[in-house]
């Protein structure tokens, strides 16, 4: 359920910053008239991305036996590789996301009005609501196959409150003067969305150790589950955030911690290398 409402709380964050970019934008040049189109485009996105969900949900559960195991391996790796895209992005760009939306909206209200703004928040939201959907997708299938139906009411109530909290930051961010250190946010989620990121890259390895795409080598280093038993209620929790498995095989364990270091890395390099060109700047001056 956490990483669910952290992924939904995240990306519907920025969905909200983006909306309320816009918003901005056009209330400075005085074209107020166009915010319905914009937010048509905002509910269109949402459409396309909850159809998006439901549809590689119910694809995977359509599926059986070595089948199933290749999909969830390969939605696991794919919702992994995008997360981490989307951590990088956001460290690298965010400083000038909001002058390229301003930009937009008044490219837009100059020439086509109504269908460039649509087509404006369409796509900023749809981007976001789709990789939401596939990092949902994948933590619902990290759950346990025993409790479908628990798993699927969690992850809707998660993706609610997350939403929800979005919104609520959102708003007070560009309504009022709000103390939340937004970069400080990004940074502390990128970290906690890393971690979870390497748990699906273990699980996606272990998916395909089960059908022979990968090899194991060694079958299991080490059981743990006479201490947390993975499908206890804590080795659940611990399998959907961490993609902890009680006994993993020598290439889940390398590819999680390989994984782990290297994100950390090189996410640490780049929020630590703007700090210290800023802090050189003035001394250079």
């Amino acid at each position: 359920m956490l990483p669910s409402y952290l992924l939904s709380l995240r990306e519907g964050l920025e969905a909200a910053l983006i909306i309320g970019i816009v918003l901005g934008a056009l209330q400075k040049i005085r074209r107020t008239d166009l915010a319905p189109a914009l937010w048509f485009g905002v509910l269109a996105a949402v459409g396309v991305s909850f159809l998006t969900a439901v549809a590689l949900t119910l694809f995977g559960l359509s599926l059986e036996g070595g089948a199933e195991q290749i999909y969830e391996g390969i939605t696991m790796l794919l919702a992994a590789g995008v997360l981490t895209w989307m951590i990088f992005w956001m460290s690298t760009q965010a400083k000038n996301l909001k002058s390229e939306l301003e930009n937009g909206v008044n490219k837009a209200a100059m020439t086509t009005g109504r269908r460039a703004i649509f087509g404006l928040a369409f796509i900023a939201v749809v981007r976001e609501g789709v990789e939401l959907a596939l990092f949902i997708t994948a933590a619902f299938f990290t759950g346990s196959s025993e409790n479908l139906a628990a798993n699927a009411l969690l992850t809707l109530v998660a993706v609610v409150l997350g939403l929800g909290t979005s919104v609520l930051l959102g708003w007070s961010l560009l309504a009022a003067t709000a103390r939340l250190n937004l970069k400080r946010f990004f940074q502390i989620s990128g970290y906690l969305l890393i971690l979870f990121a390497a748990g699906l890259v273990a699980h996606g390895i272990h998916e395909f150790n089960e059908v022979g795409w990968i090899p194991s080598v060694i079958e299991h280093v080490w059981d743990m589950n006479m201490v947390i038993d993975e499908n206890s209620f804590g080795g659940e929790l611990l399998k959907t955030l961490f993609g902890y498995n009680g006994n993993p095989s020598l290439t889940e364990i390398i590819g999680y911690f390989a994984y782990l270091v290297t994100a950390v890395f090189f996410f640490t390099r780049s929020v630590v290398r703007p700090t210290l060109k800023a802090q050189a700047a003035p001394a250079q001056a």
